[in-house]
């Protein structure tokens, strides 16, 4: 398998684990940090075509500044590209781990999903 792309938030606990995940199966991932070089509004819809998930699932629905912004209420009114715009502007608003590989997209930490797209 080709190298991966792994967006992450290195504080993470969740992050941490997948880290560990890939680290014990020599899954070869190239890192990001995803407030320090967050996802730009290109990536993020490039990533949401390729993933062919709804737009919803990008975001970390249980973050802070999710629920500060009130985004469970304002998010069902926006646009596709007003999402992706809010998405780019702060890397804590999108869902993390995210891996992204050459024809898929694993957004958070479910080991069945990452071992079958990763380890076939």
């Amino acid at each position: 398998m080709k190298e991966v792309f792994f967006l992450q938030y290195p504080k993470c606990s969740t992050c941490q684990k997948a880290k560990r995940w890939l680290d014990e199966h020599n899954v070869s991932y190239t890192a990001r940090h995803i407030v320090e070089e967050k996802p730009t509004r290109e990536e993020l819809g490039e990533w949401y075509r390729k993933s062919k998930l709804p737009l919803k699932r990008f975001f970390n629905t249980s973050g802070l500044l999710y629920k500060e912004k009130d985004l469970k209420n304002c998010l069902p009114g926006m646009t596709e590209e007003e999402q992706l715009e809010l998405l780019s502007e702060n890397g804590m608003l999108v869902k993390r781990p995210l891996i992204v590989g050459e024809n898929f997209v694993l957004i958070g930490f479910r080991q069945k999903e990452w071992e079958e797209s990763l380890l076939k």
